[in-house]
């Protein structure tokens, strides 16, 4: 089981990528883990990825294809992955099906989550995390039991710097720049799914492993 899962920001792919890879039993790889974790491993490639980090500059597409290619190596990909966050462009898109032929592998599905502009900037705003363990909850959707405090550990809940509304607009718009045109890429590859994200959380997480094995 090989697949990708877009959305704009907001559009609850982590919780969701958390039922895909449970019911599937693939790990779930982000471009931002992969960054870290070389970097943290002092690797030749993480190395390069921190001296543009460091600067504040986005990590250029070859580079960044050249970290995913070698995390999709790696002995637990053997049985399929899921993919989030990258691709985010057309070119980032040819590079990995290049990448993957080179494996003999080739993408299986791509998840689509659809979330109107207005209620992704409502969830984001909303949004809080426990800065101690990362629990995310909502005020309005998933309310903590106690305002402010974690159900799972205690810690505080605390709002992200880029879930402030303009922050999250000007990353919306991005996606649709720059993301969005993957879709019309993939659905043209036949492997793409489209899923209602604005229905309830456990919903969406049924309709995306149903369509995942009847497709």
């Amino acid at each position: 089981m090989r697949a990708i899962l877009l959305g704009p920001p907001g559009a609850g792919k982590g919780t969701q990528a958390e039922t895909i890879v449970k019911e599937f039993s693939i790990p779930h790889i982000s471009t931002g883990d992969i960054f870290r974790q070389n970097i943290k491993e002092g690797t030749v490639l993480g190395k390069k990825a921190k001296e543009y980090m460091d600067q504040g500059l986005l990590v250029p597409d070859e580079l960044t294809v050249e970290l995913v290619k070698d995390r999709l190596l790696k002995d637990d990909c053997e049985n399929g992955f899921l993919l989030d966050g990258f691709p985010r462009t057309i070119f980032q898109a040819d590079a990995l099906e290049s990448a993957l032929e080179s494996m003999n592998q080739k993408l299986d599905y791509v998840i689509n989550i659809i979330v109107k502009k207005e209620l992704l900037v409502e969830r984001a705003v909303g949004r809080r995390v426990c800065k101690d363990c990362g629990q995310t909850y909502h005020i309005s959707f998933n309310k903590p039991s106690k305002e402010g405090i974690c159900d799972n550990c205690g810690g505080e809940l605390l709002q992200r710097k880029d879930d402030a509304e303009e922050t999250v607009t000007t990353r919306i718009n991005v996606y649709q720049e720059q993301t969005e045109p993957l879709i019309d890429y993939y659905t043209k590859k036949g492997i793409i799914v489209n899923i209602d994200g604005e229905k309830p959380i456990a919903e969406v997480g049924k309709e995306i492993v149903a369509k995942m094995r009847n497709k």
